[in-house]
């Protein structure tokens, strides 16, 4: 007899999730199955900027075969491939003389970044990172690059968006320097666009964590937790994911190969002090999620001192009228005041003074 799925309660799920999206695995890469975890893309398109510093052409290109012809060519390729089909990697490495290693790191799922160096071929697996601001949630993309003589080819899981645009802009104008550079020149245009990207994705973490400190002193809820450890998942993500990214970029910096002119050095060192402070950053902003949590259980500790001060204070207050009221309800047969006539007011009168004055008391010690 199978076993009936207990399915989860929605305003549970709300409460855990609340922004209603799926949630990602922080530890999503696995050596023996990363190839195989592979989905094949809908569509793919391969796009060809081929350009010396007199002139740039843009090619769509329709089939994989039409790459080969860039290996020999006179002038700089960028091969920029947009979503992984196997069949297609494989052609392109096996033409471009890719060692089969690096093909599977390109078909892996999860890789963390790195940086290789064989067969004359400079590769490099980073993620590009975007904000996405309709679930508050960092989405990323495994972006592979590998370095030739005279070509870079660009490998990029979605099809639909990337952050290559400043680099395509800069190729198509004539006199720009890396229309001037050479192929070690434009694979560092690539990462530095990949790694700046990273600072806009930061400011926008930042600005959540700032609505969260507003939020967390108005609303010290259950909801308002929720985001918090939303938020902290999000920034945990996004850390684990470029703090790889700064032994990449040194990589190419203690790098001896000829595909590296030295000239071209000092740019990566560049990327290398940018990738620097966004782990820096990421730390930061990693510590204030932590005081976030903190803040909370502070606020509702405060909270519910305010509740049990003024639980305290009704309870002191009523305890003189509970007293008097216990006392003549005795109902004794030889108590004076039970035959007074005006005895009811005047035990009433007399409650109501006490009161009085223990509120006057408690206001001048301010108690509340």
């Amino acid at each position: 007899m199978a076993l009936k799925k207990k399915l989860p309660i929605p305003g549970v799920v709300q409460v855990l999730n609340p922004f209603k999206v799926k949630k990602q695995r922080i530890m999503n890469f696995n050596p023996a199955e990363g190839v195989a975890l592979r989905k094949q893309a809908d569509n793919s398109k391969i796009t060809v900027f081929d350009y010396n510093t007199s002139l740039c052409s843009e090619i769509v290109l329709n089939k994989v075969e039409d790459t080969f012809k860039y290996m020999e060519s006179p002038q700089l390729s960028w091969i920029n491939v947009d979503g992984i089909k196997k069949e297609e990697v494989h052609a392109i490495c096996e033409q471009f003389l890719i060692h089969p290693l690096l093909e599977e790191d390109i078909l892996s799922v999860g890789q963390r970044a790195k940086m290789d160096e064989i067969n004359d071929r400079m590769f490099c697996v980073l993620p590009m990172i975007y904000f996405n601001s309709e679930s508050s949630s960092v989405d990323m993309e495994q972006v592979s690059i590998v370095l030739g003589k005279n070509f870079v080819i660009s490998f990029q899981e979605d099809p639909t968006r990337d952050v290559f645009d400043p680099v395509r802009t800069k190729l198509l104008l004539k006199g720009s320097r890396i229309r001037n550079g050479g192929a070690d020149y434009l694979c560092y245009a690539l990462l530095d666009v990949i790694v700046d990207n990273y600072f806009i994705v930061m400011d926008k973490l930042g600005e959540r964590i700032e609505m969260m400190e507003d939020l967390v002193q108005h609303q010290p809820n259950t909801r308002t937790l929720a985001r918090i450890n939303y938020l902290r998942r999000q920034v945990f993500l996004f850390k684990r994911a470029i703090a790889p990214v700064r032994e990449l970029v040194n990589g190419f910096l203690k790098s001896e190969s000829d595909l590296l002119e030295d000239k071209v050095t000092k740019y990566y060192k560049d990327v290398y002090d940018h990738i620097v402070q966004c782990n820096d950053l990421a730390d930061n902003y990693r510590d204030m999620v932590l005081n976030l949590q903190e803040m909370y259980h502070t606020q509702l500790n405060l909270k519910m001192n305010e509740i049990m001060k003024v639980l305290a204070v009704v309870t002191t207050l009523m305890a003189p009228p509970t007293l008097l009221a216990g006392i003549y309800g005795m109902n004794f047969h030889y108590m004076p005041e039970l035959e007074s006539k005006h005895g009811y007011y005047y035990t009433l009168g007399g409650m109501g003074i006490l009161l009085l004055l223990m509120i006057l008391v408690f206001r001048k010690r301010g108690w509340f």
